[in-house]
């Protein structure tokens, strides 16, 4: 039997026009709810629609695959047409869920999170009708789905950053206590930026979120409850995971910075993330089975018949969802409200101004950016176009990668190159319908007093209590230049004295 069982069946001698009349109403709260979580079926459109999630979807799709093979051979089905009952857990994750969703909307507007707090609050919601024991074994289903929203990226943003820096740290002691004292942090980031910004689920830190997936996928299967001993198995998983990357990471660096073999260390980097994060996998399953499975469900008729259905809760219920959709109100925006700042271009650089559209406008102005400059320019026969961004909040930038692929552009590569060793930039290959590499591009953050290709780096600034305003330099070449040639150097290094000329006060 399934673990995902829905409300089972059981005989109902209520009259057919009582039964529509439930029905009805019940509709009637899950449309006030659809209505109050409005916003987000427009972002939920993109994620699983847009083919630079495609990782999201095809997580999505074996997900729905799953759970769709469990209810096949469960007995149970959801019923509408009967009174939700009052189970205090359920009610409390769909009112406090909501509740949270409008604080996110009003301050936060992450729409991840907020796509992740409907998902939670609307399994509190189904938990109204359905009996407890199968809604609290269902949950890992529920958190699955939820799992299939690009959490990936954001724990790339928020948290990579700092587990980075700590891996560098920890690779770099670790050398300088095998006698190789010459690899710094800053050489050690640089190198695993160069040869592991492949989007691989299992590397580096996204194999956090698809190791999450995992869990709990096996959760659900081997049917584990979610208790303390679960939560702690899912930090020595989370440890396993650390471990593995710290080995990774480790040995790159040896193989492509110790031993001059960059080549080598590029074999080398996606074999090393699967197979480490198989075995942590392993490992977790293991764990997993060390725990008693969850009994199976008996015949819950009788207990069904003995929930408590109070009359007030189906109109409470609209009551309080029409309440919160009135209270709505989504952070406002306030971006693009200074004029652009005053750049010194060198000489040798025309620019000729591009206006935004209203749509390119709309986006930025929703993002926070104080101005954004976009010109063409000519520079010694190469030509292309470029746009600066000034933001006091890291909400006003953004990965120009996700730019280029929102205008028909192809990944292709992506890589640091270092200017100078305070001038760190990101240099990126493009490609256009069939053809490989055909365009480039370049860009980085710059503040007055520092320099970052690391749109976390950019980020994780702003917790600095002297906050400091930030320009966003982005560069579309018309062609595809060599990243390492001296003249294309210079360009970069003009522009950026240009910009640290701009942000001085």
């Amino acid at each position: 039997m399934s673990t995902l069982d829905i409300q089972p069946q059981s005989a109902d001698t209520s009259l057919p026009s009582t039964r529509i009349v439930r029905l009805v109403f019940n509709a009637l709260v899950v449309g006030l709810w659809l209505w109050l979580y409005r916003p987000i079926f427009d972002y939920l459109a993109i994620i699983f629609t847009r083919e630079d999630f495609r990782t999201n979807q095809i997580v999505l799709i074996a997900i729905v695959i799953l759970i769709g093979m469990r209810l096949r051979r469960s007995d149970h089905r959801l019923r509408l047409d009967i009174e939700p009952h009052l189970a205090p857990l359920p009610l409390s994750l769909a009112l406090g869920g909501s509740l949270a969703y409008l604080l996110v909307e009003r301050f936060l507007d992450i729409n991840t999170l907020s796509a992740g707090l409907f998902g939670l609050a609307t399994y509190g919601l189904l938990g109204l009708w359905l009996a407890p024991r199968p809604w609290r074994q269902g949950l890992p289903a529920a958190l699955l789905l939820i799992g299939a929203l690009p959490f990936g990226e954001h724990l790339q943003t928020f948290v990579g950053y700092p587990l980075r820096i700590l891996t560098a740290g920890i690779v770099r002691d670790g050398l300088g206590a095998a006698g190789v004292g010459s690899v710094g942090i800053d050489t050690i980031l640089v190198l695993e930026n160069g040869v592991s910004h492949i989007d691989l689920p299992c590397s580096g830190i996204k194999s956090l979120w698809t190791g999450a997936l995992f869990l709990i996928a096996a959760t659900w299967i081997e049917r584990r409850p979610i208790n303390l001993r679960w939560l702690l198995s899912a930090l020595i998983f989370a440890g396993l995971l650390f471990a593995a990357n710290l080995a990774r990471v480790s040995l790159l660096v040896v193989v492509g910075q110790v031993a001059g073999w960059p080549l080598a260390a590029e074999m080398l980097h996606v074999p090393l993330g699967v197979l480490g994060f198989v075995a942590a996998c392993l490992g977790a399953l293991g764990l997993l089975r060390l725990q008693k499975p969850l009994p199976p469900l008996d015949d819950e008729r009788e207990r069904v018949a003995q929930l408590t259905r109070p009359p007030w809760l189906l109109p409470g219920l609209a009551v309080a969802i029409v309440a919160m959709g009135l209270l709505y109100s989504p952070r406002p925006h306030t971006g693009l409200t200074t004029a652009p700042l005053q750049w010194a271009f060198p000489p040798d650089l025309v620019t000729e101004p591009m206006p935004l559209t209203p749509d390119e406008f709309e986006w930025l102005t929703r993002d926070g950016a104080e101005s954004a400059d976009r010109h063409r320019f000519e520079w010694r026969g190469l030509t292309g176009s470029m746009i600066l961004i000034t933001s006091s909040t890291w909400r006003g930038h953004h990965r120009p990668e996700r730019c280029f692929e929102v205008y028909g552009l192809s990944l292709e590569d992506s890589q640091t190159q270092l200017i100078n060793p305070d001038f760190p930039l990101r240099v990126v290959s493009l490609g256009y319908g069939d053809k490989a590499a055909q365009l480039s591009a370049v860009y980085w953050f710059q503040s007055a007093h520092r320099t970052t290709d690391d749109y976390a780096t950019r980020m994780w600034a702003d917790l600095d209590p002297g906050r400091e305003r930030w320009v966003l330099v982005s560069m579309l070449f018309d062609d595809h230049h060599d990243p390492a040639a001296g003249d294309l150097s210079e360009l970069y290094t003009a522009l950026h004295q240009a910009v640290a000329e701009g942000l001085t006060p």
